[in-house]
């Protein structure tokens, strides 16, 4: 394209001669470019942020695949060699037994409240195989009391709040359904356990700050009758997106009675609903580029009709028809850059304040997390601004196919 080309061109987008309205057409439509480019960032930022908040925070907790036995007790016994054939599998960085069960917490006051009460690992034994160690807010996951035991617990500090319980201070008392047979009335005898608070966690997930508490793997396992068993194994990866095929790895390598979880099947609803939900918002806002588009067609066909006798004159001049063509593909696709560039500038500095300064807040009870996260992708927004740009340039097909076929003499005349 010649320089004379993207002159003419850049003259008629101005159009500092005739009407002063396609100028403002002009801006009108660069201004869809730019709405529909920002607004398609932002909403992919907050949909691809969702998900990825939602899937740390998940995973702060829960490991990124779980070992488990088939059958309705949900125990496994002489489970050493399992973990010993587990940490030798390929991808596997770290495996560890844990008990999960759940408890009536009371802290010697009228209220009480259910728990989770997960038992692990003791932290500084092993490799951890998730990140919750690193989000106590007060104390440790040591577990360990002031005479040295590990009888501590760790509350979630939700839980703890509601309690009313703060660590090195305050005891909580644990009562669960035990196995053991009443002889005289034929019902369960309760088992009930007191525990230190020698520590508080807050990992910004409401479902584990309200719900959770984790002691030794040891005091879990007596507390829900286990002796020596545990519920499971926890194992983390190397990459948390070939969780799915060391499971299944796994479950090959052991066979029956054990099976696998990972954190994708654990949780394949939400990520399912998220991911269809960034595809349906994607396709509803590339309407809006291609109304932008629309907007390009109809000022450059107002240009061409606008500029008739000009272009008669050119074609008069010697100017070929390729020329015309190219001056309009020229004037569309300079519509389509600044726009493009102003909606790219517009939607990153929007995307950066919302996920910055937390501007919508989000009740945690519902959402799981207590503001609007917003993801800046390079590929969603490399794609973002490649479909802009072949929108907006097949947009210009039309008007500058019709102003390369106005004849000379007609045109004149016109």
């Amino acid at each position: 394209m010649s320089r004379l080309e993207l002159g003419i061109a850049w003259r008629y987008l101005r159009s500092r001669r005739g009407s002063k309205l396609l100028s403002l057409i002009s801006v009108i439509a660069i201004g869809g470019v730019v709405v529909g480019v920002s607004a398609l960032i932002v909403i992919m930022g907050v949909m691809t942020g969702l998900q990825n908040d939602l899937r740390e925070k998940i995973l702060i907790g829960s490991p990124d695949i779980r070992v488990l036995t088939m059958g309705s007790d949900m125990v496994m016994k002489h489970w050493e060699p399992v973990l010993a054939r587990v940490r030798a599998q390929p991808g596997v960085v770290a495996a560890a037994p844990f008990v999960m069960t759940k408890a009536l917490v009371g802290a010697g006051h009228k209220y009480s409240d259910g728990a989770f009460v997960m038992g692990i690992v003791p932290q500084g034994e092993g490799k951890p195989v998730t990140t919750i160690r690193s989000f106590a807010t007060g104390g440790d996951f040591t577990f360990r009391t002031e005479d040295g035991q590990r009888r501590g617990a760790v509350l979630g500090e939700r839980l703890a709040q509601r309690l009313g319980v703060y660590p090195g201070i305050d005891s909580i008392s644990l009562t669960t359904v035990g196995t053991d047979v009443s002889p005289v009335t034929g019902t369960p005898v309760p088992r009930e356990m007191q525990l230190e608070v020698t520590g508080v966690f807050d990992t910004g997930m409401y479902e584990y700050d309200n719900s959770y508490l984790f002691v030794s793997i040891e005091v879990a396992q007596e507390l829900a009758g286990l002796q020596h068993d545990v519920t499971g194994l926890e194992v983390a990866t190397r990459d948390r997106w070939q969780a799915s095929d060391v499971a299944a790895a796994i479950t090959k390598t052991l066979g029956y009675p054990y099976r696998t979880e990972d954190w994708q099947a654990q949780n394949n609803s939400l990520f399912q609903a998220l991911r269809l939900e960034k595809l349906g918002m994607t396709l509803i806002l590339m309407l809006v580029i291609l109304v932008a588009a629309f907007n390009i067609v109809g000022t450059l066909t107002m240009v061409v009709a606008d500029k008739t006798k000009e272009i008669g004159i050119l074609r008069a001049m010697g100017m070929p028809a390729a020329s015309i063509r190219r001056i309009f593909l020229a004037q569309g696709i300079m519509i389509g850059v600044v726009g493009t560039a102003l909606g790219l500038a517009l939607g990153l500095a929007a995307a950066y304040a919302l996920d910055t300064l937390k501007l919508i807040p989000l009740n945690p009870e519902v959402y799981f997390i207590d503001h609007l996260p917003v993801a800046r992708q390079p590929l969603d927004i490399a794609v973002t601004v490649v479909a802009s740009l072949l929108i907006a340039a097949a947009a210009t097909i039309y008007p500058a196919l019709q102003a390369s076929r106005l004849l000379p003499v007609e045109a004149m005349r016109e």
